[in-house]
């Protein structure tokens, strides 16, 4: 029921402020950039509208947040991130599920940021290109969040590369600054006790899987000059270290899931070309 409350108010707000205004739902959404449909499903209680079409729509009303939304913007936050949550437990075990959770939940919170952003990662862009880059493009274009459009910047340069385009890869790759801090590295030289810690992790992690993809690029660089000695040489040097930094149960069989049987498999392959 509460649930069925934020919609009632959201939907019924812009209702009443758009017949204030004298507009039609047509009129409202070119203002504000999208379908006449979407506005009628807001009205309709069908569905909620982005989060991030939210200062946009109080700023067109001259209204505040709270007024617009009924003081309910950090419920819907809540509930997105719950379903970004839960779809994340199932995006590397199940995929497929993972993307039946974010599809459910954006039919009810429509265009999502964060929730489009979240399909990017299930969806199967080497054999389905166009619909990740879809999904990419109207993050790049609308996404507030620098972090949002510069994964979806990443995301479309995968699926540019998976249809053979390599000049779009490279312009959409161009895109993405060169970073060498994160708000993770900083909050762990800055910060203090548990907030520190859970940076610290959380960016050890980050960091220590680019490390090893790195690794299996330059094994692939290595086994384009046939250099397969070289080539075997990185990859077990990768897998070695999974060993080491794996300390803990649950971080072993993340990594033994995902690296260790892929690098083991190609070491094997790399093996025979080697002979």
């Amino acid at each position: 029921m509460k649930n069925c409350g934020v919609t009632m108010n959201i939907g019924n707000k812009i209702k009443e402020l758009r017949k204030q205004r004298g507009i039609t739902q047509e009129q409202l959404a070119t203002s504000i950039g999208i379908s006449f449909q979407a506005v009628s499903k807001w009205e309709n209680n069908i569905a909620l509208p982005d989060i991030t079409l939210a200062p946009m729509l109080a700023s067109y009303f001259g209204v505040t947040m709270d007024e617009l939304f009924d003081f309910n913007l950090k419920q819907i936050e809540a509930e997105v991130e719950a379903i970004a949550d839960e779809a994340y437990k199932y995006r590397t075990s199940d995929p497929e599920q993972s993307r039946a959770i974010l599809e459910s939940g954006l039919r009810k919170y429509p265009e999502n940021d964060i929730l489009l952003n979240s399909l990017l990662y299930v969806i199967d862009y080497s054999n389905n290109p166009d619909n990740a880059i879809g999904i990419a493009s109207k993050l790049i274009e609308k996404a507030t969040d620098h972090g949002i459009k510069y994964d979806a910047l990443r995301f479309m340069a995968y699926a540019y590369k998976a249809k053979g385009d390599l000049q779009s890869a490279k312009m959409a790759i161009e895109q993405i600054p060169e970073m060498y801090f994160t708000r993770l590295t900083e909050t762990a030289y800055v910060l203090t006790g548990d907030e520190k810690q859970e940076a610290a992790e959380k960016q050890k992690w980050v960091s220590f899987e680019n490390l090893i993809q790195m690794m299996w690029h330059l094994a692939e660089c290595f086994e384009e000059k046939k250099d397969y000695k070289s080539a075997i040489a990185e990859t077990e040097k990768a897998l070695s270290l999974i060993a080491i930094v794996g300390d803990s149960a649950t971080d072993a069989n993340y990594f033994y899931e995902n690296y260790v049987n892929f690098f083991e498999s190609q070491i094997a392959r790399l093996t025979e070309l080697c002979e």
